[in-house]
């Protein structure tokens, strides 16, 4: 059983930066696909970006294109996700996912694990 910790989660203003963390524990499988999503509230869990096993390659929610950069470390086994520019539609809780599998994923049904979240609130 893979057991995903999600960090860095906190307020900062409108055009502030803030890096979130995902920490990877357990599983047979030291590799797996990797995404971040986010769930405001009163709303569905959205895609923000997603990274392939091997982290060679990255996909982007359009709302988030040019201001956030996600990156695995697999000797750290840690998932991050660097957040510039923020603007307060940015405001949720941000949960990371694993999927098995070799490709980049954005379907939130293709993530067979998840952490618990992390809150980030941007103010205006």
């Amino acid at each position: 059983q893979v057991q995903l910790v999600e960090s860095g989660g906190g307020w900062v203003q409108a055009g502030g930066s803030l890096r979130l963390s995902c920490a990877v524990s357990g599983g047979t499988d030291r590799r797996y696909a990797m995404g971040w999503f986010r769930q405001a509230a009163g709303k569905d869990r959205e895609f923000v970006s997603a990274v392939g096993w091997s982290g060679a390659s990255h996909i982007y929610a359009n709302s988030v294109k040019g201001r956030f950069t996600i990156s695995r470390d697999d000797a750290e086994n840690t998932l991050y996700l660097q957040m510039n520019s923020l603007k307060p539609e940015d405001t949720g809780v941000y949960y990371c996912g694993a999927a098995h599998g070799v490709a980049v994923y954005d379907g939130l049904y293709e993530y067979d694990f998840w952490g618990q979240g992390t809150q980030v609130t941007v103010s205006s």
